[in-house]
Parts: structure tokens; sequence; C-alpha cells
């Protein structure tokens, strides 16, 4: 036969509460019973047991005691009053005279014990408390006036000792249980704020990812898109001018594809990603793009106070973003804006801000110098500029990957159409990260 472990033990006990009642109650008869028939006070001090006769009162008050414990988890108060009441009226009417005391009645007890260590352990502490000392002090007030003599005897301090105890073991063990069970809801709290941070942090990466290929793509296809055109539209009339452009095309695909490969090598690597053999790009190297967008046909001018004092002092978060930022509204003016357009890029310090103000007149013609405006993928309406018409209407990510660049940084990106025509991209990126609370809008 296999061994019952304890634990087993418990949960079977647990799964039958009832039962468990019912045998607590038998319990308690017998006590009470065992008590009664005993002598506390023998010849030689000692208690002798079976020495004293059980009336059949006592016998009826402790049957009754006993069957209301079996109820003491569907109502535990009904259960001690009852209990009590009953203890109380066997010490008033069982005393038998000033010499003789009543010491048999006490065994009563046991039943208000029990119905007390229930209602402790399953109420409030302030119910606990003003229920304890009621009970405690009608049962041990009750036993001094009417109970075993002197009053100071010890069957009357046993009843202050066990309701007192009963009281404080029921509030004992009912903190016990709500520690062990908020212990148990913060674990699994923690549990499941580790598994929502850590998807948070899965689309914040994919997010990340998007956003760097996108703008390491997209800007190098584009320019290879244009050049394409030109090459394409001027090939039998100007064939020297289209084998310019095909060496532009070729250029701005071998950095494409080189980008492309570092940032897909960074992605591969299974543990602590190696430093990167080139910096990442920054307004260091902006006027190298620059010039890549003047090759390809567009008329940019650049107006960077200081740019290199200011390059030098930023961080290198804010310096990738400034770039990204002007390499993608550039691009959007190339695509769609087209050869013609005049754009002006304008950064500042302003304070303790870094403002970015990228600008296009919308005077071009299209991509390719003749046509007209066409459909693109950034997000954008074409209306001869880079006009915006919200977030990703034509299922594009330019606009929204410069507002959530902007965003983590606690800055602000506007983006719209201007009055006379053209359109503009406007970032402000914080230096610092008090000026980062200032600079992000409610």
């Amino acid at each position: 036969m296999p061994a019952v472990t304890l634990c087993e033990i418990r949960e079977r006990l647990r799964a039958h509460p009832y039962a468990v009642d019912a045998l607590i109650a038998a319990g308690a008869f017998c006590c009470i019973l065992l008590g009664a028939a005993t002598e506390p006070h023998g010849p030689d001090g000692r208690p002798q047991f079976a020495e004293r006769d059980i009336t059949a009162t006592t016998a009826l008050l402790a049957a009754l005691s006993c069957a209301a414990l079996a109820l003491r988890r569907r109502a535990p108060f009904p259960v001690l009053l009852g209990t009590g009441l009953i203890s109380v009226v066997a010490l008033v009417v069982g005393s038998p005279g000033p010499a003789a005391g009543s010491d048999r009645q006490a065994s009563l007890v046991v039943a208000p014990v029990i119905a007390l260590y229930t209602v402790s352990n399953t109420t409030g502490r302030r119910t606990s408390w003003w229920v304890g000392g009621l009970t405690v002090g009608s049962l041990t007030g009750t036993a001094m006036l009417f109970g075993a003599r002197p009053w100071y005897a010890q069957e009357n301090l046993g009843i202050l000792a066990w309701t007192a105890l009963a009281a404080a073991v029921g509030e004992a063990v009912r903190n016990r249980r709500a520690f062990v069970a908020a212990i148990r809801e913060r674990a699994e709290r923690a549990e499941r704020t580790r598994e929502e941070e850590a998807r948070r942090r899965v689309a914040e990466e994919r997010m990340r990812i998007a956003r760097e290929l996108h703008d390491v793509v997209a800007h190098h296809i584009a320019l290879v898109n244009v050049q394409a055109g030109v090459a394409s539209h001027v090939m039998d009339q100007r064939p020297d001018q289209a084998k310019q452009a095909l060496a532009h095309v070729r250029e701005a695909s071998r950095h494409a594809l080189a980008e492309l490969q570092t940032t897909v090598g960074l992605l591969r690597q299974s543990g602590e990603s190696a430093a990167p053999t080139e910096p990442a790009p920054g307004l260091e190297v902006l006027d190298d793009l620059v010039a890549g967008f003047r090759h390809a046909g567009l008329s940019v001018s650049v107006a960077a106070p200081a740019l290199d004092a200011q390059a030098g002092n930023l961080s290198s978060a804010v310096d990738l973003t400034a770039y990204r930022v002007v390499q993608e509204a550039l691009t959007n003016v190339q695509k769609h804006a087209g050869r013609g357009t005049h754009a002006e890029v304008h950064i500042r310090r302003d304070g303790p801000v870094l403002d970015i103000r990228v600008v296009d007149d919308g005077a071009g013609g299209g991509p390719d110098g003749g046509g007209g405006p066409e459909p693109h993928d950034d997000g954008d309406t074409d209306d001869g500029s880079a006009v915006a018409a919200g977030d990703g209407d034509h299922g594009g990510h330019g606009l929204v990957g410069m507002r959530e660049r902007a965003a983590a940084l606690h800055g602000r990106c506007e983006t719209g159409p201007l009055p006379g025509g053209g359109f503009q991209v406007h970032v402000r990126l914080p230096l610092s990260t008090s000026s980062a609370r200032k600079e992000t809008p409610a």
C-alpha cells in the first residue's frame, strides 16, 4: 500500500471541509465530557480521571454546543453566540454554592473557544478584536463570578487563557494566509508584467529594425530610381549624361548594398553585437548626403550655423536622428516633388533644443523632370511637393518613422503643406533629459 504524505492528507481534508468540522465537533464533545468527569484536585494534587459523574444537563449542553460547531464555517457569528450563551448559562446555573466550585461546567468553554478561533480567522482585524474582547470578557467574568472558588482559581484563569489564545491564533492564521495570498498575487503580477515587458520590447525592436531598414534602403533606392529615369530619358539624345546618371546609379546601389549588409549582419548575430566597422551616420557627413541629392538633380541649400560645433556636442542618438530626418525629408522631396524643386535645410540650436527644418517650394514637375506627380509610399500625397496626407494613408512609413524617432527622444515632429505651396518638415529634438520633458507635448 503506498504511503500517504502529510500534504496529501491535508489536500484531502481541504476537499471535505464539513466532514472535518464534524470530526472537530465530535472531538470537542469527547473533551468536554472528559473534562467534566475529571477531578482537577486529587488527594495527591494530581487530577483524577473519571472520578466524577457526568450529569444529564452537562451532556445535553455539551451535545448542543458541539452540534453547533458543525456549522461554524457557514455561520461563524451565530455559532459563537450560541456556544457562548450555552457556556454562560451552564456556569450560572451549575454553581452549587460558594464553597464547592462548578469547575465541571468549565469544560463547556471548549466549544466557544473553537468558534472564536473561526470568527477571528475569517473576519477582519477590527471585527476580530472587538468580538474577541467581548467573548473573553463575558466568559471570564462569568466564570470568576459564578465558577470555581476563589475567583482566581486555575479553572477561571484557564478560561481566560484559552479564549484569548483562540482569538490571537485565529488572527495570526488569518494574517499569514493574507500574506501568502499577497505574495502569490505579487508573483503572478510580476510574471504577467515580465511577459508584457517582453512583448513590448519585441514590438519596439521590430519597429526599430523596420525604421533602420527603411532609412537605409529607401534613400538609396529613391536615388537609383530617379537616376535610372534620367538615364532612360536622355539615353538617345545625350548619351554622356546617361552614362553619368548610370554611374550615380551604380554608386547609390553600392552604398545601399553595403549599409544593408551591415544592418542585416548585426541582426544575424546571436551573441553580443560587435562594434561596427564604421560609425553611425550623423550631421558630420551631412555634406556628403546633400551632395548625393545635388548629383541627382535636386537643388538643396543648407543653413547650419556652427554645424561642426553643434555636431561635436550632440549625443549619438540625437545626431543619428537629425541625420535620418534630413535624409528622409530630402528623399521625399526627390521622389514626389522631382527635378526643379528647391529644398532648404535649416539646422540650429535653440537653447536646449536642436531645431531641424526642411522646406521645399514644390516647383518641380515629378521625379523624371517632365512628368506629373506620382503616388508615393511614405504616407504623403503629391501636389508637386512632398505633402503629407497623414500617418501612412497610402501605406508608407517615412513620415511615421520620423515621428517615431522624434518621440523616442521626447521630441516633436510637425509636417504639413505650406500656404504658398511646398511642404515643410519641422523637428525639435531636446539635447538633455530636462528639456525632453518640456518639449514633450501633453
